[in-house]
């Protein structure tokens, strides 16, 4: 009997779908600094080192200083064109067959940048991306420390790029911020036919007052994030019952509360809730998707079920066809019936 164990490159080759990364998120220090001097922009940094030694966050509102401050140098539709590629790149050694990447608007539109700028530089790279072998979709999130009035502008910016755009989510900082706040644009955006999701961030204030919120009243299809939900075990069976998603990014858990929420994430699991691993922001975080994966197993107990749950999960909890789902599912199948018969 072939014995079945975790290595790199079985996770590396296992087919995946990416459901919560950020595309800002994926700016590398190679990047960021050539394109700041390209588009002769101050960054206050010279070398990779310098920008590295300003990844010194310990909660989720120091990661954001660092995060938007690093868009600064997305400037042009190319920018944002090759941003996103350089990710797809990495999808696709990564074995991420689909992915549903988000984006942030607001974040640009602050900075002056026009929102055909930055959709059409993303969209055009994920039409590209399908000569990786990749399937790329976007998320359009808004930020949540923001008014409820700038997303309802935002979501009419988008009416004519409806097109290019699958969901809307909500991100950034959640403290006196809960998904209420955001009734309203989620509201029309489910009535133009977006699907949606919201991140519910580990161990914030009032965390199961806002999962609830999110899942009860806005009724959103995903939640990212939301281990919280542990704490409620209602909700814990109601979530599996309805076969409703979470995201789990355990490399940037542990940058913002020192563990990677690992006994919760495959309490989860057990439970036959289907919850799934992603990167959130790799390029913050120090690893990709597998790099998640790997951590995982490297500081739990995890069995080779488990990370092909992980992976099936992905798939049934994304927001492509049946069919889709099916073929995929069934790369996975042959995928490890191959790869441990040889």
């Amino acid at each position: 009997m072939i014995s079945k164990k975790i290595t790199p490159n079985f996770v590396y080759g296992l087919p995946k779908a990416e459901l919560h990364v950020h595309l800002e998120g994926t700016l590398e220090p190679e990047l960021k600094l050539a394109l700041a001097k390209k588009n002769h922009i101050n960054i206050g940094q010279e070398t990779i080192e310098d920008i590295k030694a300003t990844y010194n966050y310990d909660s989720l509102a120091s990661f954001l200083d660092v995060y938007y401050s690093g868009m600064s140098v997305l400037q042009t539709e190319s920018d944002f064109y090759t941003l996103a590629m350089e990710y797809f790149k990495r999808a696709k050694e990564n074995n991420i067959r689909h992915v549903e990447a988000f984006f942030d608007p607001q974040a640009h539109l602050a900075r002056g940048i026009n929102f055909d700028t930055f959709i059409n530089g993303y969209y055009r790279a994920c039409q590209d991306a399908k000569a990786l072998n990749v399937d790329a979709q976007l998320i359009m999130c808004f930020l949540r420390d923001m008014s409820a009035q700038s997303a309802s502008e935002v979501l009419v910016m988008a009416q004519n790029h409806r097109e290019k755009i699958l969901g809307v989510g909500l991100d950034s900082d959640e403290h006196h911020n809960p998904p209420l706040k955001f009734i309203c644009p989620f509201t029309n955006a489910i009535a133009q036919g977006y699907r949606t999701t919201m991140h519910a961030d580990i161990d914030q204030v009032d965390s199961i007052d806002h999962i609830k919120q999110a899942l009860e009243i806005i009724n959103v299809e995903r939640l990212d994030h939301g281990t919280n939900i542990l704490e409620d075990k209602d909700l814990t069976n109601w979530v599996q019952k309805i076969h409703l998603g979470l995201t789990a990014c355990p490399l940037s858990n542990k940058f913002i509360s020192d563990e990677f929420k690992g006994n919760e994430i495959l309490e989860l699991l057990d439970q036959g809730v289907k919850i799934s691993i992603h990167s959130d922001d790799p390029a913050y975080f120090g690893g990709y998707i597998s790099d998640n994966y790997l951590a995982l197993a490297d500081n739990y107990d995890l069995s080779v079920e488990d990370i092909v749950d992980f992976a099936k999960n992905s798939f049934e909890t994304s927001w492509i066809s049946p069919v889709q789902k099916e073929m995929y599912l069934e790369e996975i199948y042959n995928y490890v019936e191959n790869y441990f018969e040889h």
